[in-house]
């Protein structure tokens, strides 16, 4: 249930890893970004990209989330990578700040019991204020900075126990766009069409490869597992496919300062090449591949510092 075993995706389709693997920005795959994996070779290195042959077969269990690593092996992750670990019911609460603001209101999805770091799930159907309705809240724009295993986005296990958190008490910004899908459509169509605009609407982004690929496979599963819940079966590789699309645009790879993708140098545009330099290492300035992301409403990409820069910045 916690662990995605990536040879299990490799075994399902042939394309599916390789979707989850691939960076939008750079066109190529997303690279380790960390030196945690050095000691299994030179393929493991920062700057190297993530392969489908490093991950599978014999090294199927090579990616773990936090969870199920050693108390060794997580304490040297925050001391040297500044990994910040987020218990579920913290994560809920500040979610629960973001629904606050949006429906004017406490306790839409659950209600916390904080003397012992929990909740309960709300167990009547989602009501909207005047003037909002449930496909403006499944097409509200959330973001997750520096999101990790994108314990703010789904929430398919505890963070702290392990333990699997069922359909109906999941917390995450795209759990409770989901939850509100599930209950808001009857058809497979419908359903399958606003659970495309939930997913269109979610973002995050990581800088660590590792961590990276973990999101993006957990909001696979939640795919998968709600469609599970809703219609008892589960979804066809034309919908895995279209699914792993969109999360492949929308949890993507970058430097949250530079707003760049990780060891992507490439020479600067504006580089001029004497005739007297033959040499290739001379004038080499180089600049990183400024990251870009995917504007579904909008049908086009555009790179995601123009955002911050407040060009188009409402609403993320």
């Amino acid at each position: 249930m916690i662990d995605i075993i990536e040879q299990e995706l490799t075994n399902h389709s042939k394309d599916l890893l390789d979707i989850l693997l691939f960076d939008r920005t750079t066109r190529k795959n997303i690279c380790w970004a960390t030196d945690y994996y050095t000691s299994y070779g030179v393929q493991y290195m920062p700057q190297e990209p993530i392969t489908k042959e490093l991950i599978t077969g014999p090294n199927s269990h090579l990616l773990k989330p936090r969870v199920l690593r050693s108390l060794d092996e997580k304490n040297l992750r925050t001391k040297d990578k500044a990994e910040v670990f987020t218990p579920s019911w913290v994560c809920n609460e500040q979610n629960n700040l973001v629904d606050e603001a949006w429906f004017e209101r406490k306790g839409v999805f659950n209600i916390t019991d904080n003397k012992n770091q929990s909740w309960k799930a709300a167990e009547e159907k989602i009501t909207f204020p005047k003037g909002k309705t449930w496909k403006k809240y499944v097409d509200a724009k959330r973001l997750e900075i520096s999101c990790g295993e994108a314990p703010y986005l789904v929430s398919r296990y505890d963070t702290v126990t392990g333990n699997e958190i069922t359909i109906n008490e999941r917390i995450g910004l795209l759990d409770r766009k989901l939850r509100v899908v599930n209950e808001n459509t009857t058809t497979e169509d419908e359903w399958y069409k606003w659970v495309i605009r939930a997913y269109q609407s979610t973002y995050g982004y990581e800088y660590q490869g590792d961590n990276l690929l973990l999101a993006r496979e957990n909001l696979l599963y939640t795919f998968i597992e709600n469609m599970e819940h809703k219609f008892s079966k589960k979804p066809s590789d034309e919908q895995l496919i279209e699914i792993a699309k969109i999360i492949s645009w929308n949890i993507w790879q970058m430097d949250g300062i530079t707003m760049t993708a990780p060891f992507s140098e490439r020479p600067k545009n504006n580089t001029q090449i004497s005739l007297f330099d033959f040499d290739d290492t001379v004038n080499s300035e180089v600049e990183a591949i400024p990251c870009k992301i995917y504007d579904w409403r909008a049908n086009n990409s555009l790179e995601f510092r123009s955002m911050v820069r407040g060009e188009i910045y409402n609403g993320y």
